[in-house]
């Protein structure tokens, strides 16, 4: 499990872990929109395209479908029930509300 930083949590046995819950899929979701393209050492091909089709110009038009895209692609997921996204200040902020193989679950991201 996450902290209210996105921080892991460890020390506190098997209640730091979510498994087979809606939760834990939100979980993924928001971990997977966080990653930044090409960050990730083992598969540099794996990540949000913040830097091409998300953040700087002209990406009015790709950024929410690039999201979405990312959101759906997550195992678990079945559906985006209501999205929205807030550009300001060179940060996109992201809820979601997303149907899941276990339940309902909200997520929240932002790329600043």
């Amino acid at each position: 499990m996450m902290d209210s930083n996105g921080d892991m949590q460890f020390g506190i046995g098997a209640a730091a872990f979510e498994q087979n819950t809606a939760s834990a899929v939100g979980q993924l979701v928001q971990t997977r929109l966080m990653l930044w393209g090409g960050e990730w050492f083992a598969d540099t091909t794996d990540g949000m395209p913040w830097r091409t089709q998300v953040l700087g110009e002209h990406t009015t038009s790709t950024y929410d479908a690039a999201v979405r895209a990312r959101i759906l692609d997550t195992t678990g997921v079945q559906k985006i029930r209501a999205y929205r996204s807030t550009l300001a200040s060179r940060t996109l902020s992201i809820a979601a509300n997303i149907t899941t193989s276990f339940g309902s679950a909200s997520v929240q991201a932002s790329s600043g």
